[in-house]
């Protein structure tokens, strides 16, 4: 990508004009300029150049009243799904930028490229071409913080081989692929690998400095670490600590954790700061207690070996909003730093064989994105339901590809005391809770002036199921119904026909059980129910949220199973079902 195209030319422009303004602004180039009618080509020696020429030119410099416009060329051919930002703001949050981004097609990768502007350049490649167009066409000149972005095609380089050698209208062959960028050779930025991301927490006075003037001391450390570099500074508004995420290889995280310190470190010891600063780990909890290991043996033998000391936050601290713990790690900022090493070692250990757990879960509910809740890094790519099957349950194999039903009822029980924090004033949190989750929420009668719990009904597929399930357990925790250290555990109810019912016990109670070990949730088919006026009767889950879900999943599973064998049933006299003709 060294071949320049420059746009808005006044017919009286020359390729002696432009010769000047390149020598003026320092910026060789390799071949003569190529003047048409109201544009010109150019070719420069290198990357850096080329980039340099549209930093510094496009858009800002004058030839005979009219603004020049500076950008790679791409020949149509060569036009693909990859495309080029730069003039990204430098302190600009990622989550905003990837937002922006999928406002327009599915984006495969994001990827910031190394260059010495003082805004951000990064490379992005949509699923489509067509995607990439339309991206092409609302987002360039698009205003972020003051800064009109600027896009350009990143050449498909498979066009290119396939095309003759010559360039486009008798200039010569494109230059070198972008580094960084897909198709990029040998000593290219590597693409950041969907791993587990490292999480830690900043003293916030110390966020100043990590970034640095202008973003100088923070793109300094992405180079170096290679890394892809995330400072939250905008969450928890006044709080005395801020999250930074780093998202590299396990090397490059750990490069970027101890290069981290090494600049708190300073800035503390510059401005008298006397306090002792640890390191703080962020971990989702499904990960601490393999951490930990049994009686604490795996924590305790990194303590010795890296000669720190560990500790890690109460669980009392947790909640659907806030699955993280904090491992808090001190002692010299070498030893922290083989620490990091280490415990970041167990929790990536812990999430590969998690995976199977994030395919099962995504299987179960199809179409519902579980990275969303921060179980998994949000880089994270998830097998096809097809590769993978779920637990046997009943001693039978389980393919988990099957289909939920389209809307669920299931009636979840509350304390009576929580009816008026679910309703809100006047039924507007209610209301919007149905409108956020997609389902139909209501709260039942009491069955009496005594009743210590209330009946809430909610109808829905199985992915509102679980949004508003999972809002109605964390406003419960947020608004103190269960005790600081108590978990939130509900009561879930969902009726099954009175023939599937022992297909959910199993024989002797072995699916019940199955799932209990399975889910951690406590599931009761009542002994001795009478159907009610559907054939229906009733399935008890208890648990906390998460367990809830898994059981609930499981058990609509079961009842697709009946639902697909009576349906595969022969006719009476045995004659299968003729098909229509």
């Amino acid at each position: 990508m060294n071949k320049l195209y420059i746009g808005n030319l006044s017919e009286e422009a020359s390729s002696v004009e432009l010769e000047s303004i390149f020598e003026e602004w320092k910026i060789p180039i390799s071949s003569p300029f190529l003047v048409k009618t109201g544009y010109a080509f150019v070719d420069c020696p290198d990357e850096k150049c080329a980039m340099k020429a549209i930093d510094a030119l496009s858009g800002k410099v004058e030839l005979h009243g009219k603004v020049i416009e500076v950008e790679y060329s791409v020949p149509k051919r060569q036009r693909s799904s990859k495309l080029q930002i730069r003039n990204v703001p430098p302190h600009l949050p990622w989550e905003v930028l990837d937002g922006l981004l999928a406002e327009h097609g599915t984006v495969e990768t994001c990827e910031q490229v190394n260059t010495e502007t003082e805004t951000a350049v990064v490379n992005v490649k949509y699923a489509t071409k067509e995607q990439a167009r339309q991206a092409m066409e609302k987002l360039n000149g698009h205003l972020m913080e003051d800064h009109a972005l600027k896009l350009t095609y990143i050449p498909d380089e498979t066009a290119q081989q396939d095309a003759p050698q010559a360039g486009r209208r008798g200039l010569g062959p494109r230059g070198s692929p972008r580094l960084g960028s897909p198709g990029a050779g040998p000593g290219a930025r590597p693409k950041l690998q969907p791993d587990v991301p490292l999480r830690m927490l900043v003293p916030s006075q110390f966020v100043g400095a990590i970034i640095g003037k202008e973003g100088a001391t923070i793109r300094n450390v992405t180079k170096q670490t290679q890394s892809k570099i995330d400072i939250h500074r905008k969450e928890n508004a006044g709080a005395a600590e801020k999250p930074i995420t780093v998202h590299s290889t396990p090397e490059g995280c750990s490069a970027a954790c101890k290069t981290i310190m090494d600049i708190i470190q300073k800035e503390a010891q510059d401005t008298n700061f006397t306090e002792e600063i640890p390191l703080k780990i962020l971990a989702h909890n499904n990960f601490v207690g393999r951490l930990i290991g049994k009686e604490g043996k795996n924590l305790k033998k990194i303590e010795q070996d890296t000669d720190t000391k560990i500790t890690i936050s109460p669980l009392q601290d947790l909640s659907l909003y806030n699955p993280e713990r904090t491992i808090t790690v001190t002692g010299t900022i070498e030893a922290c730093a083989r620490a990091e090493e280490e415990v970041m070692k167990k929790i990536r250990e812990s999430y590969e064989n998690d995976m199977a757990a994030l395919n099962l879960q995504s299987d179960l509910i199809p179409g519902l994105n579980l990275n969303a809740l921060g179980l998994f890094p949000s880089s994270s790519h998830v097998m096809a339901p097809s590769m993978m099957a779920a637990p046997s349950m009943g001693g039978q194999s389980v393919h988990s590809s099957f289909t939920p039903p389209e809307s669920e009822t299931v009636h979840l029980f509350i304390p009576a005391l929580a009816v008026g924090a679910i309703i809100g004033k006047q039924g507007q949190h209610i209301k919007q809770l149905s409108r956020l989750t997609g389902a139909s929420i209501k709260i039942a009668p009491a069955d009496g002036p005594d009743t210590n719990q209330r009946m809430v009904i909610i109808t829905g597929p199985a992915e509102a199921q679980f949004k508003a399930q999972g809002r109605i357990f964390g406003k419960l925790k947020e608004e103190n119904f269960f005790g600081p250290k108590e978990e939130v555990k509900l009561e879930a109810q969902i009726k099954v026909p009175s023939c599937a019912a022992g297909r959910v016990i199993g024989k002797g109670g072995k699916t019940v059980n199955e799932l209990q070990n399975l889910s951690s949730a406590e599931v009761v088919v009542p002994r001795e129910q009478t159907p009610d006026e559907n054939d229906q009767v009733v399935v008890k889950i208890t648990g906390h949220f998460y367990a809830s879900q898994l059981a609930q999943r499981k058990i609509q599973e079961i009842l697709c199973q009946v639902q697909r064998q009576q349906q595969q049933k022969p006719m009476p006299g045995g004659q299968p079902p003729q098909r229509r003709k």
